[in-house]
């Protein structure tokens, strides 16, 4: 398993070993450690420019991701790549006050997201796979910080 990490917005420090453990954790427990994830720290202005250019959203969000083998595609021979997940620092910080989460329990919420993505689980199908998402979102968070309870206005 390969897991790189790329800090564009330096002014928010982030424990990349920690993460790397933490995300680690997550693929193991998903029998995704053969493969390799890309995770990518940004500001608002960065989040902002990758959503406008992708989805066609001109505002900041918390966490894109990008799938490296879309649905009905071959897999690629070697080493699988899972696909690139972007969260942005400044959201980050900010939910984690919303969250009553600390900045580190928040990256963690939100790389969990975005790995779930990478993963074919969407929210936004159905009340059914939202409840599914949310479920096994909370399970991994707790995986990560056992004993660790999201509050249920966390959306996540």
């Amino acid at each position: 398993m390969e897991i790189l990490i790329k800090n564009d917005f330096p002014e928010i420090k982030v424990d990349t070993r920690k993460i790397k453990r933490q995300i680690g954790k997550v693929l193991d427990s998903l029998h995704c450690n053969e493969q390799e994830i890309s995770i990518l720290f940004v500001g608002d202005q960065g989040i902002r420019g990758l959503n406008h250019q992708f989805r066609d959203v001109d505002r900041p969000t918390d966490v894109l991701s990008f799938p490296q083998i879309l649905e009905g595609e071959p897999e690629i021979p070697g080493a699988p790549v899972l696909g690139d997940v972007a969260i942005s620092l400044e959201t980050a910080r900010r939910q984690s006050e919303e969250h009553g989460l600390s900045l580190e329990e928040e990256l963690a919420l939100l790389l969990i997201h975005g790995i779930l993505h990478l993963l074919g689980y969407d929210h936004e199908i159905s009340d059914r796979e939202e409840e599914r998402m949310r479920k096994k979102t909370r399970e991994l968070f707790e995986l990560i910080y056992p004993g660790k309870k999201l509050a249920d206005t966390c959306n996540f």
